[in-house]
C-alpha cells in the first residue's frame, strides 16, 4: 500500500553530512517500495518559523500550510541530531509550532465542574491520531555517555515519544545512530545505512 512521508529535516549541513545520507538513503529506499515523499530542509526554507511564543494567535500561516501537508501524509519523519538532550534547535522550534494543541491534541477535564481539579484530565489526540512518527537522532558520543547523563524519560528518544507523539495519538519508532563522529569506518557507515533502508523498507 503507497504510504506518503512527511519528512522535517533539521540539520545544517543538508548535503554532505551524516544526517544528509540518512535522508537520502531513507527516501531512495522508500521511492523504490512506491511511497511519495514530502520533504522539507528546514534551513533552506525560504520562509522561516520565529522562535516560538505562545502569544501568537492564531499561528503564522507557514504553521497551518506544514499541518496541511502532515494531514495529507501518512508518516511523519523527523531527522536531526542531539545537541544537550534535545533534538536541534530549528528541529524543536518547528514541534513547538506544529505539534501544537488543539490541532495535535488537546485536553479533556475529568472534572469539569470541580473548583480544585478541573484542570485534571487527559489528552484527546487530533489530527495525527493513529499516524506513524518516526525520529532519527545522531549523537556525538557512545551510547553509554547519554545513558549516563539520564536514564529516565528527558533522555531525547524517550522525551518525545512520551511527551510529545504520546500526546497525538502517533505510533512510533527510531533510528539512533551513537559514536556520529568524522573519523567512523566506511563499513559502521555503510552498516548504519542498511539500517536505515531496512526501516524504509518496513514500511
Amino acid at each position: 500500500m503507497m504510504k506518503r512521508i512527511f519528512i522535517a529535516f533539521g540539520h545544517h549541513n543538508t548535503t554532505d553530512s551524516f544526517n544528509a545520507a540518512i535522508r537520502d538513503n531513507f527516501i531512495d529506499e522508500v521511492k523504490k517500495n512506491g511511497h511519495e515523499v514530502d520533504l522539507v530542509n528546514l534551513f533552506e526554507e525560504l520562509e522561516q518559523l520565529p522562535f516560538y511564543n505562545s502569544n501568537f494567535n492564531p499561528p503564522p500561516k507557514l504553521v497551518l500550510e506544514y499541518r496541511e501537508r502532515l494531514e495529507k501524509s501518512d508518516v511523519m519523519f523527523l531527522v536531526g541530531s542531539c545537541h544537550n538532550l534535545r533534538m536541534n534547535s530549528i528541529l524543536e522550534n518547528w514541534i513547538d509550532w506544529v505539534l501544537h494543541p488543539k490541532w495535535f491534541f488537546s485536553y479533556k477535564s475529568m472534572f469539569p465542574e470541580s473548583k480544585y481539579f478541573k484542570n485534571y484530565g487527559y489528552p484527546v489526540a487530533g489530527a495525527m491520531k493513529d499516524k506513524l512518527g518516526i525520529v532519527s537522532i545522531t549523537y556525538g558520543g557512545p551510547m553509554f555517555s547519554y545513558f549516563n547523563f539520564s536514564i529516565f524519560d528527558n533522555i531525547p528518544y524517550r522525551r518525545i515519544k512520551k511527551s510529545v507523539f504520546k500526546l497525538g495519538g502517533l505510533r512510533t519508532k527510531y533510528l539512533r545512530f551513537y559514536s556520529v563522529l568524522p573519523n567512523m569506518s566506511k563499513e559502521e557507515f555503510n552498516n548504519h545505512m542498511l539500517r536505515v533502508r531496512k526501516l524504509a523498507r518496513s514500511l
